[in-house]
């Protein structure tokens, strides 16, 4: 396999100096420890097949967290690599991954100082796991052998046997992609991931994420600015808003004649809201007189339009809105 060098030393070491760490540059994991995995930004480390047995890995760029004394390699593979992989179990199946690891001689037992991508085989078996991660590597993809296969007899099926471990990092303070891995725990309070379109925030004291959720803006209360419509009269008028949520509740005395329903009844207009406190779909209101109810509708043009009621007054039988009676009418709706 051919081995591409990438850019390998430590955030912030220098060969005469191991022992140093990044510092403000990836998601910290620790105190001196680093949030590994692959940087966001296009498509990182994509997987294509290349063959009956073989996969190309994209260009992308990573970071690798080795001890605590090697610090966070970051590294680049600039040009797309090919990995070959071996035959099928005569028997079983198996699930070896393709790595990015990274070698360092001061560290371990290679006399390079290289990162290169690479397959780890995996065992095969009646109920195949993928393989455990060396020292200093990160998992992209975990790719299923099946039990025979071989060039010969036309390899990997490709659109099946892939399985997406790419697991991301960002930047100190930066919102973390989901990816692989997602039930990591956070490293400071305060620290945000994205859930599958969730912004969540870790809470220290908890130990758990919660889902983030805006800070709450002061109450907003008007008393005026309604217009009352011919043949009613205001008594009283009050909105409340909150977060986009609206309250809104007015009294109102039918001056004009009785409204007869059955219980439908002529569209009557009762009064307009002020602009800013209206809702943007219709939305119907409750409307009453302590002796029937009704409805009432608000449009986005906040016209308020009673247009049935149920129930009379205490001299009738029939469905009737008597004149000089007092209406409330009161609706809640999310701006």
């Amino acid at each position: 396999m051919t081995v591409r060098p990438a850019w390998l030393l430590p955030l912030g070491q220098t060969r005469e100096d191991t022992r140093l760490a990044p510092v403000g540059t990836w998601s910290p994991d620790g105190e001196i420890r680093t949030r590994d995995g692959v940087i966001p930004g296009g498509n990182p480390f994509a997987a294509t097949g290349a063959g009956a047995m073989s996969l190309q890995v994209g260009i992308g760029r990573a970071a690798v967290q080795g001890t605590t004394a090697q610090g966070a390699y970051p590294v680049a593979v600039d040009a797309p690599e090919v990995v070959t992989f071996t035959d099928g179990n005569a028997q079983f199946a198996r699930i070896d991954s393709v790595i990015l690891r990274v070698y360092d001689g001061l560290f371990d037992q290679n006399e390079n100082t290289l990162a290169r991508i690479e397959i780890l085989p995996g065992q095969a078996s009646a109920t195949p796991t993928a393989p455990t991660l060396p020292a200093c590597s990160v998992r992209l993809w975990d790719v299923t052998v099946p039990a025979g296969a071989s060039a010969g007899v036309g390899g990997i099926n490709w659109s099946s046997a892939l399985a997406d471990r790419r697991r991301f990092t960002a930047a100190v303070g930066g919102i973390i992609p989901q990816g692989w891995g997602l039930s990591f725990n956070g490293a400071y309070d305060g620290q945000y991931r994205d859930a599958e379109g969730t912004l969540e925030r870790w809470n220290a004291t908890d130990g758990e994420w919660e889902t983030y959720r805006p800070p709450e803006r002061a109450a907003e209360t008007i008393s005026g600015g309604v217009s009352t419509a011919a043949g009613w009269s205001l008594n009283s008028f009050g909105a409340r808003r909150r977060n986009g949520v609206v309250q809104v509740v007015g009294y109102w005395t039918r001056t004009g004649a009785t409204l007869l329903a059955n219980p439908n009844l002529a569209d009557t207009l009762v009064a307009t809201l002020p602009i800013g406190w209206r809702p943007v779909l219709l939305v119907e209101a409750v409307a009453s007189n302590g002796y029937g109810f009704g409805a009432c509708a608000i449009g986005a043009d906040g016209l308020m339009t009673l247009r049935s009621w149920a129930g009379g007054g205490p001299n009738r039988t029939d469905n009737a809105l008597e004149k000089d009676t007092n209406v409330r009418i009161s609706a809640t709706f999310v701006q």
